[in-house]
């Protein structure tokens, strides 16, 4: 298994290579999309992607925490965090090994 980090530029260059874009057209459909996923985010609404998963926002309400190091109490403040949830699909294809990295996707 490789460690190598899926980009915004291996995404765009595999819709080069699958769809026959040009590279600067296939670069702002990547952001495009991209941006599209973040600002509903933003707004607190989910993002459903079929047959790989879907994105929200959960709450987290003020709770106490320690300093690891002096033992302290803090207090950690109310925050918003992302959560993704893959499909069901989506973990058949990890579990069973069936996703195979061609150049980008």
């Amino acid at each position: 298994m490789t460690s190598k980090t899926l980009t915004r530029a291996d995404l765009a260059e595999a819709v080069v290579e699958r769809i026959g874009l040009p590279r600067n057209e296939s670069q702002e459909l990547v952001e495009l999309v991209l941006k599209e996923i973040s600002s509903t985010l933003a707004e607190g609404e989910a993002v459903k992607l079929s047959s790989f998963g879907s994105f929200g926002i959960r709450e987290k309400r003020e709770r106490i925490g320690r300093n690891p190091k002096t033992g302290e109490e803090v207090p950690i403040t109310p925050r918003k965090v992302l959560v993704f949830r893959p499909s069901n699909i989506m973990k058949n294809r990890v579990n069973n090994g069936n996703i195979r990295r061609r150049s980008a996707i």
